[in-house]
């Protein structure tokens, strides 16, 4: 089937070339203005200036013809960092982070990871997929056309297990191109404390053979900070991982400088990813490397924290990518719409600067870039319509609407696919 859609006020991010993108280049962002787009099975197949259209040889052989009405069409948000597999919303932490606990305080007494990790193991396989199913389906409609699922929540094989099943039935069935990343090292279960080591053994020798036999997981990851998983054990861990046959991606400097960054360079990880807490060392040392530093903004706005210094990655040449890290505790909000407005506003980016790393830098931080994150000849037509907007700087700036008139995944629009 053959789809011609015209009348684009802007398509956006129109690329030749499939590179990650760092430092300048981050900010040129290849826009046709007054455009037209043929989909041809769900991919994209040709687009121009509509000048040129009737010249297109695909014009006299369908008769669906879009016509835009004047919006502006980007690729969809590629959100390379997520943890929608949970059993339950925690917002009785998010009072008590009102009422001036931390997140360490409320980790201490059993909260934040371990809490939603006790939900979860009383939580049936089936009602875990349904959960997240609707949560999917949510974040597609505000633009997420391809993402990134970590298990972490499950601190035991079982329900390690359980969740990385749930991720695997969900990249069956979503539509959309979805990467899998195991994070048993996510916190230390409470009769683990004593006793980390053992703990260690556990994600060593019982999950991952597990892991590896039913082929459940992309990548592994590890929560290295202060009070979780030091720098000994994460690499260990990740080591273990590699020889899985699993890339490695680790949560990095979140809560303080640790030495995260310079291991993921070490262990050539895909992504290190939050990066609150940067010095002048793990900069340079991101970006002299082929790692993607993974930014995080609304779990810093969430968590009132210090946001990752954005602009300092970008002028040493990083290549970074935006992502939502959506998830109960830190970050209960998987819209992409507005990562990319707080990065605009609390970090410095330029409007270029977020579409480029939420689209095609965030492809590459999960290895789709060859099907999604530009508008590509070739690449699958997931495309975000946006409403009526003077310019594609409004998209951040007005950061409390919602501007997406509606979203194409594999070239059917969201409402004609029973979604």
């Amino acid at each position: 089937m053959t789809t011609i859609i015209t009348n684009i006020k802007q398509l956006v991010n129109v690329r030749t070339e499939n590179k990650l993108l760092r430092g300048s280049e981050l900010a040129n962002l290849p826009i046709i203005d007054n455009a037209y787009l043929v989909v041809q099975d769900g991919l994209i197949k040709d687009f121009g200036e509509m000048k040129k259209l009737s010249t297109v040889d695909s014009l006299q052989l369908t008769e669906n013809i879009i016509d835009s009405s004047g919006a502006t069409i980007l690729p969809t948000y590629c959100d390379s960092h997520t943890h929608i597999v949970f059993a339950a919303s925690r917002e009785s932490e998010f009072v008590d982070k009102i009422n001036g606990l931390t997140y360490a305080d409320i980790a201490a007494k059993g909260g934040g990871i371990l809490n939603s990790a006790n939900k979860l193991a009383n939580t049936s396989e089936e009602d875990l997929y349904n959960l997240a199913y609707k949560r999917l389906q949510e974040v597609i409609k505000l633009g997420t056309g391809a993402i990134e699922i970590k298990s972490g929540y499950g601190l035991s094989v079982d329900a390690e297990i359980k969740m990385l099943r749930v991720i695997k039935e969900l990249k069956k069935n979503a539509g959309i191109p979805i990467k899998s990343t195991f994070l048993g090292a996510h916190a230390f279960p409470i009769q683990y404390k004593e006793n980390k080591q053992a703990y260690v053994n556990l994600i060593l020798k019982d999950m991952l053979p597990t892991i590896e036999k039913e082929n459940l997981a992309d990548y592994i990851d590890a929560f290295c900070e202060q009070g979780f998983f030091d720098i000994a054990q994460t690499e260990t861990i990740c080591k273990a991982g590699i020889n899985a046959g699993l890339k490695v991606k680790i949560h990095a400097n979140q809560l303080s400088s640790t030495g995260a960054v310079q291991l993921g360079v070490k262990l050539n990880a895909l992504s290190v990813d939050h990066l609150e807490i940067m010095d002048d060392d793990a900069i340079k040392s991101l970006a002299s490397s082929n790692t993607i530093g993974t930014l995080l903004p609304t779990a810093a706005f969430f968590l009132r924290m210090h946001y990752q210094p954005a602009r300092q990655l970008i002028d040493a040449g990083c290549a970074i990518a935006l992502a939502s890290d959506f998830n109960p505790g830190s970050s209960p909000s998987g819209n992409m719409n507005f990562v990319n407005a707080v990065s605009c506003i609390q970090m410095k980016m330029l409007p270029e600067e977020v579409i480029n790393a939420s689209t095609i830098n965030g492809a590459f931080a999960m290895e789709v870039e060859n099907e999604v994150g530009s508008i590509s000849v070739g690449k699958k037509a997931n495309l975000i319509f946006t409403k009526d907007i003077p310019s594609l700087a409004y998209l951040p700036y007005s950061f409390g609407s919602n501007l997406i008139d509606k979203v194409m995944i594999n070239g059917v629009f969201m409402n004609q696919n029973n979604s």
